[in-house]
């Protein structure tokens, strides 16, 4: 039996496809493991029974609108860092705002399987949701885990879990409010020596098997080439070398800049539980401290790192003429 969030969002996406509004509708479904939700396109209004929210739902939905036709009126379920991906794509032109048509869903967080795993030192089998709390089946028996236990990094440090921008959001308040969690431990990363800092990064690069799947989920990642794809000039060492696994996680962060909504999609994805995400959000931070800019949060305004114009930072008299000189 769906749940009344899954009977609202297929509601609506069976009136946008009877009255022609969109062409399809970009969500997900159950996949073939009980445990495991797939993205799923539904064109047909006799299809909307498919379509499923709910925390096992891992992908960022932005990423497909990478890979579709600019011209087709699309419908996708977002949730709020969905929906401040797609507004940075609007942003920077790789979409019409018009062709698109948001569905809203409060977030309820992100559940990390593999967390859960490797604290159970077992399998998961299957998983419950029960409100604030999460069921899990392991091999040895069942666990009630709280369900801030459960989730996702990425969403244990979420200031956006609420859609933003969107064209319909549907009438069910999630487990968080805008602003119920910080990034306090970017201020513990800080204060770490710069020794201690470069000791972690290291030990997380060195696991990078480079199969690039972080870019592949990441919807801020759309170039046609990549950098680590160009062989004249050959921008960094494209082999699992340190100088190689090193360059590429910075040198993506960097391109992140401003542009990165902390979705996680790219820790899920990859098969090596990399964490990489601390490097955008510091960035990010800084981002915000320099130009009160976070990316997705305003319709009307770009990443600064793709605005041309006089520096907004905070410079002082005496930084602008040492800046001069």
């Amino acid at each position: 039996m769906p749940n009344t969030r899954d009977q609202k969002i297929q509601a609506e996406a069976k009136r946008l496809l009877q009255d022609g509004v969109v062409d399809v509708v970009i969500g997900f479904q159950k996949g073939t493991l009980p445990y495991k939700m797939q993205p799923c396109f539904i064109s047909r209004a006799d299809e909307v029974a498919k379509l499923t929210l709910n925390g096992l739902c891992s992908n960022n939905l932005a990423v497909y609108l990478n890979h579709w036709p600019k011209g087709e009126k699309t419908a996708i379920i977002v949730r709020g860092c969905e929906s401040r991906a797609i507004q940075t794509l609007v942003l920077e032109n790789r979409h019409a705002r018009e062709n698109l048509y948001l569905i809203g869903v409060p977030c309820i967080g992100i559940l990390d399987l593999q967390k859960i795993g490797q604290q159970e030192l077992q399998p998961v089998l299957a998983v419950q949701e029960e409100g604030d709390q999460v069921r899990v089946t392991f091999g040895n028996g069942e666990k009630l885990f709280k369900r801030n236990e459960a989730l996702h990094d990425a969403c244990l440090h979420c200031n956006h879990p609420q859609p933003l921008n969107a064209d319909v959001v549907i009438d069910e308040a999630g487990l968080f409010e805008d602003g119920s969690f910080d990034k306090s431990y970017l201020h513990a990363f800080r204060n770490l020596s710069a020794k201690k800092r470069n000791e972690v990064f290291r030990a997380e690069a060195e696991r990078c098997i480079r199969c690039y799947a972080c870019r592949e989920a990441c919807p801020m990642c759309y170039c046609e080439e990549c950098f680590v794809n160009h062989s004249r000039p050959q921008w960094i060492d494209s082999t699992i070398a340190p100088s190689g696994q090193q360059g590429w996680h910075i040198i993506r962060a960097f391109h992140q800049t401003g542009r990165c909504v902390s979705c996680g999609a790219c820790e899920r994805a990859c098969p090596m539980n990399i964490k990489m995400t601390y490097l955008t959000d510091l960035l990010n931070q800084d981002m915000a401290a320099e130009y009160g800019f976070e990316a997705g949060l305003d319709a009307a305004a770009a990443p600064p790192f793709l605005t041309l114009g006089e520096d907004k930072g905070k410079f002082t008299g005496e930084q602008e003429e040492d800046h001069a000189n």
